[in-house]
């Protein structure tokens, strides 16, 4: 048999709601993934509803217990997180088994993580390792990517903006809203004269032309910072943002600043929780089929010299399905081409760098995500 007939396709976390996500895709792909996790009810009960899928009970948090059931050539795909708390080991396992790796992470601190650890192992064991390859960051990649390519040999400067439609906040799961607010209080790396510079998350604005009208968006944390610049070595700068709240990104701006304040003085994490809990409030879960239909994600790059009020090099709008409906399409796509493969780009790289521009262009668009 040849090794792709070999491989296989593991899911973990397929009983969660962005791994219940990931496995319709797969399997409207005609894969037959083998589902893992460490609830050997659910999983059996998860199985049998898909006719019969194998299965195997796991420790995610001890990478022997997922070695065991990893071979050189499979795809090992997880949705389970927190990542900073849970991801270290599943990545651990991958990178030491050869397997290939694809997790829908937005920890970009995590991502950074992965990429000191585990990329010189992943290179000699032939993993290709696929952190945040979902919504979070695959769509500003391919933006920001297409951007640079198109202002050509001037470019300097990438910004990068993720907005959505439709009525958002019953959009987006507990999970994401928690992730928000929890991000607050975390740093945000920025690619600032061909080095990785830490800003406060929400500490700048900027204002992007969507469809002839402007809004708004927060300075956030992404790995187009850690990705594109490899591809593009003229990049200076790149930064993104979050536009999904346009109303909301100024008054964050405050937000961030009094919390990062409060966490300085002592009891000041009870205070911030306090201060920040409403970004929590929403409907438990994530959104049902109904819901994401009703919004669509929309991502803008703009290319530029860098120079202050110089006009774009190059513009990139894509707008796709919901944030959560798209992360299962790329995630299961990128599991399908990656099954059995052997050579090209190993390590811990970026969606570019793993299937080439073109590819990765053709792939988003057949899901749906292409330019408008």
């Amino acid at each position: 048999m040849s090794s792709e007939e070999n491989s296989r396709i593991l899911l973990l976390g397929a009983t969660g709601y962005t791994g219940g996500l990931v496995l319709a895709a797969l399997l409207r792909r005609g894969a037959r993934p083998v589902l893992a996790g460490r609830n050997a009810a659910a999983l059996s009960a998860l199985a049998e509803r898909h006719g019969g899928l194998d299965h195997v009970v796991v420790d995610a948090t001890r990478p022997a217990s997922l070695r065991r059931h990893l071979r050189r050539g499979d795809v090992l795909v997880t949705t389970v997180g927190p990542f900073e708390r849970l991801g270290y080991p599943v990545a651990e396992a991958a990178a030491e088994a050869g397997a290939h790796y694809i997790d829908s992470t937005g920890e970009v601190g995590f991502v950074r993580a992965v990429r000191d650890r585990y990329h010189e192992r992943a290179r000699e064991t032939g993993a290709v390792m696929l952190p945040a390859f979902g919504y979070d960051y695959v769509p500003g990649v391919l933006a920001g990517a297409l951007a640079a390519h198109r202002a050509g040999a001037a470019v300097r400067a990438l910004d990068i903006g993720y907005f959505a439609t439709g009525p958002l906040w019953r959009g987006i799961s507990h999970g994401t809203r928690t992730t928000m607010r929890d991000g607050l209080t975390l740093p945000s790396p920025t690619w600032r004269g061909h080095r990785l510079v830490e800003e406060r998350t929400a500490s700048r604005v900027r204002a992007f032309s969507l469809g002839g009208r402007r809004k708004s968006a927060f300075l956030v944390s992404g790995t187009e910072v850690l990705f594109l610049p490899s591809g593009f070595p003229a990049l200076t700068d790149i930064t993104v943002y979050n536009g999904w709240f346009p109303t909301l990104s100024r008054p964050l701006t405050l937000i961030s600043s009094a919390v990062n304040t409060l966490l300085r003085l002592p009891g000041g994490h009870r205070l911030a929780d306090a201060l920040t809990f409403p970004l929590t409030l929403g409907p438990a879960g994530g959104p049902d089929a109904t819901e994401r239909a009703r919004t669509r994600s929309y991502v803008v790059a703009v290319a530029s010299t860098g120079a202050p009020g110089s006009a774009p090099l190059a513009e990139v709008h894509l707008e796709g399905p919901s944030a959560y409906s798209l992360t299962g399409e790329l995630m299961a796509w990128a599991a399908e081409s990656l099954v059995g493969r052997s050579g090209g780009a190993a390590g811990v790289v970026g969606p570019v760098e793993a299937f080439g521009l073109e590819t990765l262009q053709a792939a988003c668009a057949e899901m749906g995500l292409a330019a408008v």
